[in-house]
């Protein structure tokens, strides 16, 4: 049997996958969801994601954290998604009532917020999504994007200024 090495414990391939999922799946496919806005393709987007980490789970080395090396595999696979022929062609838009709910619910539901962070550019949108809806560091989110941490930190500047100057009216 194959397995994989996590600090002190062993795991097969399987069984990390199935700890994952059950750690992941809901993160993963809000922030699908949001990168695709299209509900469907953030499920398809989510399994891909989990089958690429099942085919990596063995070279994975743990040089970053496991929601790090999840987080950058579902990144690459919306980028992918939304590179294809058929994503360029088609109408996609997804209603927000349609979103998986977030891990913590607002206390408010005014949707102000979340319709400014969808309409920003995709690169400052990407930072924002995992900065504050996945709670991750400058450098996880580095990581990810496979960026310094100074254009991380830069790019969430930038969109904390637009989404300012947006909601509050100039």
């Amino acid at each position: 049997m194959i397995v994989v090495k996590r600090a002190d414990n062993i795991e097969s391939p399987d069984a990390l996958i199935a700890r994952l999922v059950q750690e992941y799946q809901v993160p993963l496919r809000r922030m699908c969801c949001i990168w695709l806005k299209d509900a469907a393709l953030a499920e398809d987007a989510v399994q891909e994601t989990f089958v690429k980490a099942w085919r990596a789970a063995l070279s994975f080395r743990g040089e970053c954290s496991e929601k790090t090396w999840l987080m950058r595999i579902a990144v690459h696979v919306c980028w992918d998604m939304r590179r294809s022929w058929w994503f360029r062609h088609v109408d996609r838009s997804v209603r927000l009532e349609h979103l998986p709910e977030p891990a913590v619910p607002f206390e408010e539901r005014d949707d102000t917020l979340v319709r400014a962070v969808c309409a920003l550019p995709a690169q400052q949108r990407e930072a924002v999504l995992l900065y504050y809806y996945q709670d991750m560091t400058l450098t996880e989110i580095a990581q990810v994007l496979e960026v310094a941490p100074s254009t991380v930190k830069r790019r969430l500047d930038s969109a904390h200024k637009a989404l300012q100057r947006k909601l509050e009216g100039g």
